[in-house]
């Protein structure tokens, strides 16, 4: 690195002034400041901040580097930096969001296309990559037609069920993906036991782990952050992870249909469909079913979770297959 020029971590909860200065070349380069990091490194002229970069967990976010600057080489640096952060912190593989235009420089560094829109590049690198996944998936493809469920099942509900249960009577084979991320109250090893549980008795439903390709904070980080993301955000994400579904998966499994519930509670939710919609078109239809009732009182699993913490035997027996509640009564 130039002698003029020092690096160090920025703790942006802690450093005021270093959030400050953060927050101005975010914004000259266009990117969000409302994001969820857990570690941001910056490289200062003097006391100028001129590049940064982060991540959370292993997703790389909020790489700037000053117009001044940009022919320097302090991208590299930056990006070389924050993978050995992550490698310290047992993250090898990793993923990138970035604008369009900057494809042939990660790609320099490295990194592989998953998709791109008009607004995002969304790029990884490491072993076990997006070829790994589709190449599992299309080693557990059955034959005929198929149809799609993207599911948290925090936990699987009778809600979950229905949805399972008219797809497979519509459709030639279902599957289900369980999303892998382990930002839920429950773990992914438990909400895939209890949805495994939950669809047994149907012979064409295939249970899959969604990895980090779908609705994930990879993906999809505002769907995680239901009450404090910005709509335009979500929408921004929602779009990419519908692109990844319709161009990506659903052509290795002949998925022609995905199934969604109705969302009367969620915003970021309804703009997930809203987005599955646009992005879809004609080439992949999209079912939203209105979500099951049971005496008037729409079936969810932040109620079941509710009663969970109240000890609601009545709710939790209503909304509740028997796999699922005898599941929770034997492990929680």
């Amino acid at each position: 690195m130039d002698n003029n020029y020092t690096s160090k971590r920025i703790w942006l909860e802690k450093d005021k002034k270093g959030y400050e200065d953060w927050c101005k070349l975010m914004k000259k380069a266009g990117l969000q400041t409302e994001e969820t990091l857990d570690f941001t490194w910056g490289i200062y002229d003097g006391k100028r901040l001129i590049a940064t970069g982060s991540f959370a967990e292993n997703i790389i976010k909020c790489v700037a580097v000053c117009k001044d600057y940009q022919a320097e080489n302090l991208l590299t640096q930056i990006i070389t930096h924050l993978i050995e952060e992550m490698n310290e912190n047992g993250y090898f593989h990793y993923f990138l969001y970035t604008k369009p235009e900057k494809e042939k420089i990660f790609q320099s560094l490295g990194f592989k296309k998953i998709v791109v829109n008009e607004d995002v590049l969304f790029m990884e690198q490491g072993p076990d990559d997006f070829s790994t996944y589709l190449h599992y998936l299309q080693e557990n493809k059955k034959s005929g037609q198929g149809a799609g469920i993207v599911m948290n099942a925090n936990p699987f509900t009778l809600g979950h069920q229905y949805l399972v249960e008219t797809a497979a009577e519509k459709n030639d084979q279902v599957y289900v993906f369980v999303l892998s991320e382990d930002h839920s109250e429950f773990s992914t090893k438990d909400r895939i036991k209890m949805v495994k549980a939950g669809v047994n008795h149907l012979s064409n439903v295939t249970v899959f782990s969604t990895r980090k390709y779908l609705v994930s904070q990879a993906t999809f980080p505002a769907y995680f952050l239901k009450d404090k993301a910005e709509l335009t955000v979500a929408k921004t994400q929602a779009k990419l992870d519908a692109q990844i579904f319709k161009e990506k998966i659903a052509p290795v499994l002949d998925i022609r249909v995905r199934y969604v519930g109705d969302e009367p509670y969620s915003k970021v939710t309804e703009v997930y469909n809203q987005a599955m919609q646009e992005v879809f078109g004609k080439e992949l239809n999209l079912v939203i079913l209105s979500r099951k009732a049971i005496e008037g009182d729409i079936v969810s699993a932040t109620k079941v979770r509710k009663a969970l913490s109240e000890h609601d035997e009545k709710l939790l027996l209503e909304f509740l297959p028997a796999t699922t509640y005898n599941y929770l009564k034997k492990n929680f």
